[in-house]
């Protein structure tokens, strides 16, 4: 397996769409690692991220470095090129040491046929009576059902390690961290379906640390988890039993974990996920992003005067636009267009009224899921009013701060890891 950059047991993936929110978001993981929950914080933003906003990946580098630098934090941390592809990952590349693989345009698409047929015959430990340590039932495979599994995997390993090499010719590979995004396909992989895809990994000598698989229920961003929370328990304890014996069958490096993307605010899974990182002794990767946009909005609200009324105006503008700016985000987010307030409406609220909507606290009545995934995916909206909105947020530092501070610890890290 080729060397790599060690990613710590437990880290997080930090979105900060402005880079404005280093100091505060570091202060989380600081406050973290006081009670004993250390998290490795990683700084990710995406090429589309970068397009909306119109700012390049050095940025992110840089808010990073200042905010490390003016908290003295000595622990590592990472910046994550997140969602990249071939066509995309060059601007990265200087900037990054955590690279997020995404090929999922090729999940399902057919490998070459003898390639297909190499994989089935170098893997006869694929077929037949699978047994996994901690998985109470073994599995029982056919060639037949190996060739098929791989046949809709094997192109986007492939594909992913071209990206691979690519990134490794460019930088060195001891100077980066390598995660594969597998989420975004019709279903939940099983767990023969995670083996045989870490077995492609593997075979890529893709010296993966982190892989994002599907999970069952909805992942909607910024709001919490809908689906069965059972079962999304049974399935994340028995990849972490896949993870575990791949690692020893495949040679795969120690620090392999499973990542959960739009992690933010999924706060009803955090207990099952605790309990079955416990059982395995295993870490985690949490990425989150728009959460600490959204901790932005709600601070400038708080601040009330100036800082309300541009809460008011980029709403106003995202309820005007708003099968526009929902239309990327389709298969994550989940928005009653009836709940959604009118602009008019909104343009009356107090602070503290456009606070309650907005902030997740579901023990609020005030809340509203839709007012807050709406506003998620509008944050192009700030990105418009350029350096009047980035003005607001250094004269309201202190309010906003403390939001995102208190988001990322109070909500985040400490259910997840403290049980708190």
């Amino acid at each position: 397996m080729n060397q790599y950059l060690p990613l710590g047991k437990y880290s997080f993936g930090m979105g900060d769409r402005f880079a404005h929110q280093g100091k505060a978001q570091l202060q989380a993981c600081r406050l973290a690692t006081e009670l004993g929950a250390s998290f490795i914080p990683v700084w990710n933003k995406s090429n589309r991220e970068h397009t909306f906003i119109g700012t390049e990946p050095a940025s992110t580098r840089a808010a990073a470095d200042a905010a490390v630098q003016a908290l003295g934090w000595s622990q590592p941390y990472h910046v994550d090129a997140d969602h990249i592809r071939l066509e995309t990952v060059d601007r990265f590349i200087p900037h990054s040491d955590f690279f997020t693989i995404d090929v999922a345009d090729s999940i399902g698409k057919p490998p070459a046929a003898e390639s297909l047929a190499a994989f089935v015959a170098r893997h006869p430990e694929l077929v037949g009576t699978l047994a996994i340590p901690h998985i109470d039932q073994p599995f029982h495979t056919t060639p037949e059902y190996v060739a098929k599994i791989a046949g809709k995997f094997l192109l986007a390993v492939q594909e992913a390690g071209v990206i691979y090499q690519h990134i490794a010719k460019a930088k060195g590979a001891a100077n980066f961290i390598t995660e594969v995004s597998m989420d975004e396909t019709d279903s939940p992989q099983t767990p023969p379906e995670l083996l045989i895809i870490l077995a492609a990994i593997a075979d890529a000598q893709i010296p993966i640390q982190t892989i994002a698989p599907k999970f069952t229920g909805r992942f909607n961003k910024g709001v919490d988890y809908v689906g069965d929370v059972q079962q999304f328990e049974k399935e994340f304890t028995e990849d972490l039993a896949v993870i575990a014996f791949a690692i020893g069958k495949y040679g795969l490096p120690p620090s392999l974990k499973l990542s959960v993307h739009s992690g933010s605010d999924k706060f009803s899974i955090y207990a099952p996920m605790r309990r079955a990182l416990q059982k395995f002794d295993a870490g985690v990767h949490i990425k989150t992003a728009g959460t600490t946009w959204l901790e932005e909005l709600i601070g400038l609200a708080e601040a009330g005067g100036d800082g309300l009324e541009i809460a008011r105006e980029i709403y106003a503008y995202a309820i005007e636009h708003v099968d526009e700016f929902c239309a990327p985000y389709a298969s994550v987010i989940d928005i009653d267009k009836a709940k959604l307030p009118s602009a008019a409406a909104v343009n009356g609220w107090s602070s503290e009224q456009f606070v309650a909507a907005l902030r997740h606290d579901q023990q609020n009545p005030a809340y509203n899921p839709s007012f807050r995934q709406l506003l998620h995916v509008s944050f192009k909206v700030a990105a418009k009013k350029g350096d009047r909105y980035l003005q607001a947020l250094k004269k309201h530092e202190a309010v906003v701060a403390r939001n995102v501070t208190e988001n990322l610890f109070v909500r985040h890290m400490k259910p997840l890891l403290l049980g708190q």
